[in-house]
């Protein structure tokens, strides 16, 4: 099999197709607003791809997304093949059966086993009530780094995410007490990562979170959005209750991992 350099969205969106759900962020970086700051390798056999990975660079830290198809061990040859081309500093999201390859090139500080999650459910959606929440704007930015940073400093914000339209709020007066966004956002490609799901430590329990994850997931539906899903860490058990009444299941499990390169 042959590592090769990606640069034909049809061909990608293909591969990534058959396994939507698997391959929720590819998919949606396919998009134009996202595809500006995506590099593709894969592994093919005969013309056909095997594996993918994405490596992600509009961030301060590039993320590497190698989510393998099955048979997994085909990953490891991927990934081998890619150790000289990373960058020195790179946030990965790889199976925890595969960290060892990169753990030949990189010290590798664990950031903890997550799940993914895909809506399978919808119908759960409409039992929430989410009168209280509203739509947040480019006016609100202030507002969001401060909760960002009160409750959730180590989350992955981009501001310019909130150009998607979709990010949620409800306020206690005129504070900004929860919140929840999109990673991921395409029309074109049908296609939502749920992000940046928070609600400050004082005003947790009170069902925010769920009335705001309900709204934002059925406004995504009636815009033509067929793909919901998200990534939780494992042992946020309260977090994957939550979404599992919203409709959510869990699909995979994924390590997330920072590396930085040996000398």
């Amino acid at each position: 099999m042959n590592l090769v350099s990606l640069h034909e969205k049809r061909e990608i969106e293909a591969f990534v197709g058959q396994n939507p759900f698997l391959h929720l962020f590819e998919l949606g970086d396919l998009d134009d607003f996202f595809w500006p700051h995506t590099i593709w390798y894969a592994l093919k056999e005969q013309d056909a791809i095997r594996q993918l990975a994405l490596v992600y660079m509009a961030g301060v830290t590039p993320v590497l997304m190698a989510n393998p198809n099955s048979p997994l061990g085909q990953m490891r040859e991927l990934l081998h093949g890619l150790l000289p081309l990373l960058p020195r500093r790179i946030y990965t999201h790889l199976h925890p059966a595969h960290v060892d390859v990169m753990a030949r090139n990189y010290a590798v500080q664990e950031r903890g086993l997550h799940y993914k999650m895909g809506l399978f459910d919808p119908p759960r959606l409409d039992t929430i009530d989410s009168a209280a929440v509203t739509v947040l704007s480019a006016a609100d930015l202030p507002a969001l780094e401060q909760l960002y940073h009160e409750s959730y400093p180590e989350n992955f914000f981009s501001a310019r995410m909130l150009q998607s339209g979709y990010y949620y709020g409800v306020r206690q007066g005129e504070t900004l007490v929860s919140v929840a966004g999109v990673h991921v956002y395409s029309k074109m490609y049908r296609t939502a990562a749920l992000g940046n799901v928070t609600t400050h430590p004082t005003q947790r329990g009170k069902g925010l979170g769920r009335a705001i994850c309900a709204r934002l997931c059925r406004d995504l539906l009636r815009d033509g959005i067929e793909h919901i899903g998200l990534i939780v860490k494992a042992d946020n058990r309260s977090a994957i209750t939550l979404y599992e009444e919203l409709g959510f299941k869990i699909i995979s499990e994924l390590g997330v991992y920072l590396l930085d390169g040996k000398p």
